[in-house]
């Protein structure tokens, strides 16, 4: 995980106002979300593994998945999640969860994140910085 200083540290935003700004710009609402926070993902490369551009936020008033959410973003970073080829070991033909998630578990969940993409992810929060805050 890479840290990337940014403008956007502690600014609130509705959080469906926010999402309607990101998602144009090839955001997503990432997986690894609860009811009092969330990241949205922008997906840099899946070459090996997927190198990603993590926006946190915290909701501050509300809940996510309320309709009227103000949320407070967070530092973005750069992660890398380095998954095994092939299909699941633990995918049995009796396994209720196999249907829904076949695939291998990240062999490295924070994976070293490739030195050619950490230029890339410091420009894309240029955008949103500017996209956002100008």
């Amino acid at each position: 995980m890479i840290e990337i200083q940014s403008e956007l540290e502690g600014k609130h935003f509705d959080l469906f106002k926010l999402e309607q700004l990101l998602k144009p710009l090839g955001y997503s609402i990432g997986g690894n979300w609860d009811y009092d926070h969330g990241a949205f993902d922008y997906k840099i490369d899946d070459e090996v593994g997927y190198q990603f551009l993590r926006l946190p936020f915290k909701a501050i008033d509300g809940q996510l998945d309320s309709k009227s959410c103000t949320v407070k973003l967070q530092r973005p970073f750069l992660l890398s999640h380095k998954y095994q080829r092939g299909i699941d070991d633990h995918a049995e033909i009796g396994n209720a969860s196999a249907s829904f998630n076949q695939f291998q578990e990240p062999v490295d969940k924070d994976a070293s994140f490739p030195e050619k993409y950490i230029e890339v992810g410091k420009s894309l929060v240029r955008e949103v910085e500017s996209a956002l805050l100008h």
